[in-house]
């Protein structure tokens, strides 16, 4: 059995090719149910996030073709067009890639810790439709246990630098003065949150929060004493809206070029900044056509990232190292646990040797044999069975040359050690 990481991100595709292969959290159960059943995997795990769509399993499958044809066929693309953008790791590779990515050593924006959530949401849905075994159990505790340790050790999480926060440092950029800007924000999951977080501590105080559902709206907006609107409510507050930033689950644009276009002859042309962090993509990417219009996806984000993230490049480096060491120590307990059967085994076998020799030890006292001459051919009789095998299979192999069997022998049974000591 293998681990195997099979995935796309946003340096191997764009945010065109990575909407198509998003999956939407209703999809979920099923995906897995399917990936597993067709590609022959044992166990999954499925993350799809703004940036990247992986797949974590345990597999018998010596390539990945057979799960890149799956994947494929789910989203109805050519599987010579993934392979191209995708990328695979195998055993304490696909470890370390896993730990990489809870720890925000792999994410567009270096640290952001919303990643580790998300992945934790991944492994709790594989848990909740029964896709997830012994194996992934053991990497993704060992992963989070990582990840808790690059944020307690290290300063990689210390500085705000997230796609919410280039965002709204790139409103910055454009508008000379955000508290008297107003802003409508797209969706109430955690991302939009950060957003509004970082614009009222910007300065702005105008702010309105749409949403699928009203209620969901409406507790985020209480929190910053926003406006809480449904989503066909959007054209008319667009109207008002200097900052529209979008970020949502639909797998459909909620804002498109026509509802736009009549939103700027009402604000007699006064431009409108906005960016779409979704993938799938809120906003029809034909908006950007509009005079008077910034629209940014977060692809565009990446200039503002990377000035950001230079103060967190010693911290990542330390978050490397703690990487490192974590996936090696996973994968030395996972071959540990490959022992357990023959350990399981060998002790089975000299509990039955044993049994055996008592046996005849408790026949020969009661017949009133004397029990120093008992106890003697016990411990002598023991001691022949349980070396008998292992003494015929090492002069075996010695007579064939296989002198690694020797080694092997002395360091099991610490003979060089027994002989320094004597």
């Amino acid at each position: 059995m293998a681990l195997l990481a099979l995935g796309i991100n946003h340096k191997t595709a764009s945010v065109a090719v990575r909407e198509k292969v998003a999956f939407a959290p209703e999809q979920m159960a099923d995906a897995l149910a399917q990936a597993c059943q067709v590609a022959k995997l044992r166990e999954a795990v499925i993350l799809s996030t703004c940036n990247r769509t992986e797949l974590y399993c345990s597999t018998q499958l010596e390539g990945t073709r057979a799960l890149l044809e799956w994947l494929g066929d789910y989203h109805k693309l050519d599987a010579d067009e993934l392979q191209q953008a995708s990328y695979a790791h195998w055993d304490q590779d696909a470890a370390q890639h896993m730990m990489r990515v809870a720890s925000g050593l792999d994410s567009l924006v270096l640290g952001e810790p919303q990643i580790l959530g998300q992945l934790k949401s991944a492994y709790a849905v594989s848990q909740e439709v029964g896709v997830v075994g012994a194996e992934l159990s053991r990497l993704f505790q060992q992963t989070f246990t990582v990840a808790k340790r690059v944020r307690t050790d290290t300063a990689i999480g210390e500085n705000p630098v997230s796609v919410a926060y280039a965002s709204v440092s790139l409103a910055q950029h454009i508008f000379a003065d955000l508290s008297t800007s107003k802003a409508l924000l797209i969706g109430a999951g955690e991302t939009i949150e950060l957003v509004a977080r970082h614009l009222k501590e910007a300065g702005v105080t105008d702010m309105t929060v749409a949403n699928r559902t009203l209620v969901r709206a409406e507790t985020l907006a209480e929190s910053f004493n926003a406006k809480a609107i449904l989503l066909g409510d959007i054209p008319e507050a667009l109207e008002d809206a200097d900052i529209v930033i979008a970020s949502t689950a639909s797998q459909l644009p909620i804002l498109g070029k026509g509802a736009v276009e009549a939103a700027l002859k009402k604000r007699k042309h006064r431009p409108i900044f906005m960016v779409d962090i979704a993938v799938p993509r809120d906003i029809e990417p034909q908006v950007a056509e509009l005079d008077d219009v910034y629209l940014y996806t977060v692809d565009d984000l990446r200039e503002v990232i990377e000035e950001n993230v230079r103060s967190r490049e010693s911290a990542a480096r330390e978050a490397e190292a703690i990487v490192a060491v974590g996936a090696t120590e996973f994968m030395r307990q996972l071959r540990s646990l490959e022992a357990v059967g023959t350990v399981m085994a060998v002790r089975n076998q000299a509990d039955q040797l044993r049994q055996q020799e008592l046996e005849k030890a408790i026949k020969q006292l009661s017949n009133g044999k004397d029990p120093e001459a008992v106890l003697t051919n016990l411990a002598r009789g023991l001691t022949n069975k349980l070396i008998h095998h292992p003494t015929v299979q090492l002069r075996q192999a010695s007579a064939e040359g296989r002198t690694e069997m020797l080694e092997i022998a002395q360091q099991l049974f610490q003979l060089e050690e027994q002989r320094q000591e004597d």
